[in-house]
């Protein structure tokens, strides 16, 4: 008698934590910046980026001052404002002020300058700086900037960015999918990965949720990657934010 053993492999998806405490943090007086990957004077060689995600600076620019003109090239270049407004300005000729509930795009290609102010004298401006590498170099730069309307939808990934001119959001030269999250407590909503070889990096704004049985807290930063799927859990009223970007690029 033949006796066959069947082998089943499991795949697992692989996971990495950034806790909120791990980050660099940058304090220049006017500016506060909490670095979740190497950026600056922060260098962490486990933490240099996490596939085609390159910079996620989480900013706090006291009232009247802000970042003078400075060159970028070859970036995908996001801003999403959470608190207070910014003032902009670019070689492109765009003066433009962005504000929590919108995002605001620069695909820096050939070479752009840029400038960014907190106008207010008093109110500290906060938002997220995040840095893409692009899927395509030496484009013509350009800017973009749209208010979020899908923003105030509870319990859904609302999608804020995509590789898409079409879709939702603003678009980048990257196979990138970005979402905007509210959940309340107990809510449970499984992510689908766009993009077969693409991670995502989920960073909590507030509240607490739980992925893949990690538990994450305010401005946590969690990525998974090889997995088609992944279910997400608030176990407080939680924001936070999806990052799906390419893991090879």
């Amino acid at each position: 008698m033949l006796i066959f053993t069947l082998l089943l492999i499991i795949v697992m998806a692989q996971t990495v934590i950034h806790k909120a405490d791990t980050r660099g943090v940058a304090d220049l007086g006017w500016l506060k910046s909490f670095q979740s990957f190497s950026f600056g004077g922060y260098y962490n060689p486990d933490r240099v980026n996490f596939g085609a995600l390159r910079v996620l600076n989480d900013d706090v620019v006291k009232g009247g001052m802000g970042f003078g003109e400075h060159p970028h090239d070859n970036m995908e270049i996001i801003s999403i404002p959470l608190e207070g407004e910014l003032q902009h300005k670019d070689s492109m000729g765009n003066a433009a002020t962005i504000k929590a509930g919108e995002i605001q795009v620069m695909s820096a290609g050939t070479g752009i300058y840029h400038s960014e102010y907190n106008s207010d004298p008093k109110i500290p401006a906060k938002f997220l700086q995040i840095w893409l590498f692009p899927n395509k170099r030496n484009v013509i730069p350009r800017y973009d900037q749209l208010l979020l309307n899908n923003n105030d939808k509870r319990n859904e990934f609302n999608q804020i960015l995509s590789p898409n001119i079409a879709d939702a959001g603003v678009w980048v030269y990257q196979d990138a999918w970005f979402n905007l999250a509210r959940f309340d407590t107990g809510t449970t909503k499984n992510y689908s990965i766009n993009k077969k070889g693409n991670g995502v990096y989920v960073f909590v704004l507030k509240g607490e949720v739980e992925i893949n049985g990690q538990l994450l807290a305010t401005r946590d930063g969690f990525g998974i990657w090889d997995t088609d799927s992944f279910k997400v859990r608030a176990i407080t009223n939680s924001d936070f934010l999806l990052m799906e970007i390419p893991m090879e690029f």
